[in-house]
């Protein structure tokens, strides 16, 4: 690593001066502005520091103000002191984990990272990052492929990404993300392969000198196919042509009910809240799926899927005029409990969801 403010180069989990022996725990760093001076004398800022806690060095991340260095067991700060000292080492934790190397990130001055039981953040203090998704992707993953875990950032949504295996598979399969500015969780899967390459993330660079987050896929060992580079939030289908292959897009939600789930509600209209900008087709569309259940443990009953269609032509235009779709869609639902998803699978099609509403009335407690 290169420390950008104080320009020395440090090196992790490092033989020390006169040994070839690796020390997993050892710090050194080269003179200032000297990569090429690494022994420590009264003239230089070179030196070594161990640090105590942990078995290895599993990462470090350099941060507005500081370096964190991530033990298997601890994390550190690092921070520049100048001569004599040059360099401090402060525990911020202790009985902390991180999956892999690089599975951790830096958005908005706050550091998110993913342990081997829990997700974590440093904001100038170390906290356990609560999440409704933690028992979802600790119960399924891998963690002997922990050092294929990656982490990214996309600060156009405000969004922190970890990309992960499941239990039954050796390579990245899954993502998790959390948005920050609305402190809200979602998952995905990766399609494993497609012919020319898996799926899943290797590298992710979301940086504000290009226009969308990149990222990489494997390639196939063996096989014909390569490792892509993949364009983030660009386009509205997913880049295959001759012929186009559309986006399959789905948003549901968490099951909502009346109170404290005492009475049965009835859901007899849908307000929706749905934006098509950007689409490339006329009158673009997608369905809204209300699934209603009669307890927590029952399985989803017969749904209500009416469609939300824009009443616009997309293809030609960059700005648009106030949004004409479908007003309000009338159903029939009845359940305790209820979720809705709204998705799209066809070409052209981009839409981004608001805050829909639903009438929605008790009716009964059986």
């Amino acid at each position: 690593m290169v420390s950008d403010a104080s320009r020395f180069v440090l090196a992790f989990g490092v033989n020390d001066y006169g040994s070839t022996v690796q020390d997993p725990l050892l710090i050194r760093w080269s003179d200032q502005e000297s990569f090429a001076t690494w022994i420590p004398a009264v003239t230089n800022q070179a030196g070594s520091y161990r640090l105590s806690h942990g078995s290895q060095i599993i990462t470090s991340m350099q941060t507005r103000q500081e370096i964190l260095v991530l033990t298997d067991a601890a994390i550190y700060s690092m921070q520049y002191l100048g001569p004599p000292y040059v360099w401090s080492f402060q525990i911020l934790g202790d009985n902390i984990s991180i999956a892999g190397p690089n599975a951790i990130a830096t958005a908005n001055n706050i550091t998110y990272w993913m342990g081997t039981d829990k997700f974590y953040m440093y904001s100038g203090r170390v906290q356990t990052l609560p999440s409704t998704l933690r028992e979802y992707v600790y119960n399924d993953i891998n963690l002997t492929q922990s050092f294929q875990f990656m982490a990214g950032t996309n600060e156009g949504y405000s969004e922190v990404w970890w990309q992960y295996c499941s239990a039954n598979s050796d390579v990245i399969d899954r993502y998790v993300i959390y948005n920050h500015l609305e402190n809200t969780w979602y998952y995905g899967d990766w399609v494993n392969y497609t012919g020319t390459a898996y799926q899943g993330r290797t590298a992710w660079l979301d940086s504000a000198l290009r226009a969308y987050p990149m990222a990489a896929t494997y390639g196939v060992a063996g096989g014909n196919a390569n490792a892509l580079l993949v364009y983030h939030e660009n386009g509205v289908d997913d880049g295959t042509v001759n012929p186009a292959v559309p986006i399959v897009a789905q948003v549901t939600t968490s099951d909502f009910d009346i109170g404290d789930g005492h009475n049965f509600g009835f859901v007899w209209r849908l307000i929706p809240d749905l934006t098509f900008d950007g689409s490339t087709v006329n009158s673009p569309a997608a369905m809204f799926t209300v699934l209603p259940r009669a307890n927590s443990g029952a399985p989803y009953g017969p749904s209500n899927n009416p469609d939300v269609v824009s009443a616009q032509n997309y293809q030609n235009q960059r700005t648009y005029a106030i949004q004409e779709f479908t007003q309000q869609v009338y159903v029939r639902i009845r359940g305790r409990q209820m979720a809705f998803k709204v998705s799209s699978d066809a070409l052209g099609v981009q839409w981004q969801m608001g805050i829909s509403r639903i009438d929605i009335r008790p009716d009964g407690r059986r």
